[in-house]
């Protein structure tokens, strides 16, 4: 059992760490590994998570992974992401109400319309959508590496699915014209520029740091626009005195963690998707065997055709 001391208050590691041993017990009884997206709990982040990353990393390890069951502490399309990298394995999510609202946003008959509507234009979709939309894509991307996969095309449009404040920030950063969903994530679509210019005028000298899933007038008023690991890179290399990570609560949770020197102000929004994933239901998974991820092979193989060409991209 790793260490949570100076992470959480002693109570609280004192109440759930027959849990924390009970689930290492349960993983390595089921030769599991539990992948913990950075939005997940500290309890569960530095708790019992094996493997730790935003969406692009967590799809890459799921692709790696020799274990025999994977728990996935994230969101239903991660879990299908891991299944789709792993056909073999069982993967398994501990909420199946663990949902997103930007997966939910497009469907694949919606795909189908943008194609008729666009012939031939390639179709570039976030990995924070159902296997159903990646199967009726060319390409999947993450936040990460949306403009290299863009731009690997070498075609002057690509209609992009499905959240049109990432799609413009991407527009913003290549020549090629981006077709857009109106498609947005909830925690991220709150947050203001008015928001950011309060803490700036709070905080002198505070510098600001964000996802390209907020808004224009939040990605104008950043000192920095980057993905999840963009932004725990660009914290670590500059390690300023006060920073706003403008993303989902429990980031800053985890990342303030590491890095004691820096001071995190902490603008809170909360996945309540990702807060449905709970120390308790991770051990009631492993126990039990519960919720297993399954997809019909027919949309699975078309699928992992998208998401294997983009990992095949160096970024």
């Amino acid at each position: 059992m790793r260490s949570l001391a100076g992470i959480l208050p002693d109570v609280e590691i004192a109440v759930i760490e027959p849990l924390i041993a009970e689930i290492e017990a349960l993983k390595s009884k089921r030769h599991a590994v539990v992948l913990a997206h950075n939005y997940m709990t500290p309890d569960i982040f530095h708790g019992v998570a094996d493997l730790r990353g935003d969406s692009l990393a967590l799809a890459r390890m799921a692709a790696t992974t020799d274990a025999d069951v994977i728990v996935m502490a994230g969101v239903h399309f991660m879990a299908e992401t891991a299944k789709l990298m792993n056909p073999g394995k069982t993967v398994l999510i501990p909420d199946q109400r663990a949902g997103c609202s930007l997966a939910e946003s497009i469907t694949g008959a919606d795909v189908r319309l943008l194609r008729e509507r666009y012939p031939g234009v390639p179709v570039v979709t976030y990995v924070n959508t159902s296997a159903e939309v990646k199967a009726e894509s060319d390409i999947c991307c993450t936040s990460s590496n949306a403009v290299a996969v863009v731009e690997s095309l070498g075609v002057e449009r690509v209609i992009f699915l499905p959240d049109q404040y990432l799609g413009r920030w991407v527009a913003s950063q290549t020549g090629v014209e981006v077709i857009l969903w109106e498609g947005s994530c909830m925690v991220h679509e709150r947050f203001t520029g008015q928001e950011l210019r309060a803490y700036r005028e709070g905080h002198p000298g505070i510098r600001i740091i964000a996802h390209p899933e907020c808004p224009p007038d939040v990605l104008a008023e950043a000192d920095y626009v980057g993905s999840t690991a963009g932004m725990i890179s660009w914290v670590d290399r500059h390690r300023p005195r006060r920073v706003v990570m403008v993303t989902e609560c429990s980031m800053s949770d985890n990342v303030a963690a590491e890095m004691p020197d820096v001071e995190f102000v902490r603008p809170c929004n909360l996945c309540p998707h990702m807060k449905r994933i709970t120390l308790e239901g991770i051990a009631a998974s492993l126990r039990e065997m519960r919720h297993e991820v399954t997809i019909d092979p027919a949309i699975a193989l078309r699928a992992r055709r998208a998401v294997t060409r983009m990992l095949a991209i160096n970024t």
